[in-house]
């Protein structure tokens, strides 16, 4: 039985601003003894506790189309080179050749990949739609919302459910946007914000439209790509968030969040930390995201803070889930 990359969920309701600010530690903490023994201790100030629910959509949400149904347009798919990959292990795990893989990027050199790099995943030369070669691992897609900009742009967000016990990485999706025809307006690929998505945790796939962009526009999305990884993956340190804080602003817009990155290996460093906010309002529905990325490193064993601004793209933010991601 494989055992997920450790990597935990954390979720923040919040209260009325005018109370927040008349007390400065009005949040709602999750909290838990760590190796600098912080003082968690509660303050005495009412708290208004959020309701967590596990139930899993009934119905499959309006817009997502079926992986035997034909992409409106090639997609070209590109994956990132992680710490430790190989263009050989690269090839394995996206079940093409070697040989396509060097022939599709003839400026990559094999023994000399950097992280971060792109590399082109060649798709099947007998398929017309251009979809990535390798099938996708099975994940949920609960929900597909999106907001209309100012502007006539649009954000959409397609919520990711990892429903399995593996850790799935390079979550991808293809959303089109169609106009009150049918008629196909535009397409592009949506990304989730994390390069990871743990088991039981929901983390959407963000992709946002220029202007341009009908206002009663109306989203479909594919899943495009999904890899499950081994467990105790090298190239992943495990992480999680402790001590989360958030705060809304009057207007319901805007949360201020924080807390710390608790590294749980005792041997490796993470030279990159990543913590993902992704905000939802009454109902339910993601109406933001943001990645904050450290500049500072995360010793073994060790804590590093973040503190950063999530915004909305549709209603007034209930509550705010966090995610974390650490790589050495």
């Amino acid at each position: 039985m494989r055992h997920a990359i450790p990597s935990i969920l954390f979720r923040a309701s919040f209260l009325p601003f005018a109370i927040l600010r008349a007390a400065l530690s009005s949040f709602l903490l999750l909290t838990s003894c760590t190796s600098q023994q912080l003082d968690s201790t509660p303050r005495p100030i009412p708290l208004t506790p959020f309701l967590t629910s596990t139930s899993i959509p009934l119905q499959t949400p309006v817009g997502l189309v079926p992986l035997t149904t034909p992409l409106p347009s090639p997609t070209p798919f590109t994956y990132t080179v992680q710490t430790g990959d190989t263009l050989s292990e690269i090839a394995e795990k996206f079940n093409v050749s070697l040989d396509d893989l060097q022939a599709a990027n003839p400026e990559i050199n094999a023994d000399s990949m950097s992280v971060g790099q792109a590399i082109k995943i060649p798709s099947n030369p007998e398929n017309p739609t251009g979809e990535a070669t390798p099938l996708p691992a099975p994940f949920t897609v609960s929900q597909i919302e999106c907001y209309p900009t100012v502007d006539k742009g649009m954000w959409c967000f397609v919520l990711a459910r990892n429903d399995s016990n593996d850790t799935l990485e390079n979550l991808s999706a293809q959303v089109t946007l169609v106009d009150s025809n049918d008629a196909i307006v535009v397409t592009q690929t949506a990304w989730l914000a994390l390069n990871i998505l743990p088991p039981s945790a929901s983390v959407p796939m963000a992709v946002f439209f220029p202007p341009g962009v009908p206002f009663d526009a109306q989203p479909q999305a594919q899943v495009l790509t999904a890899i499950r990884i081994q467990a105790n993956d090298t190239r992943y340190v495990p992480a999680t968030v402790n001590n989360a804080l958030a705060q809304v602003n009057a207007e319901g817009h805007s949360a201020q969040v924080s807390g710390l990155v608790l590294s749980q290996s005792q041997a490796a460093t993470a030279n990159q930390v990543w913590v993902a906010a992704v905000a939802y309002d009454d109902e339910g529905s993601v109406v933001g995201v943001r990645r904050w990325e450290s500049s500072a490193s995360l010793p073994p064993g060790g804590s590093l803070p973040f503190n950063f601004l999530v915004s909305s793209a549709g209603g007034r933010i209930a509550r705010v889930e966090f995610a974390v991601e650490a790589r050495p």
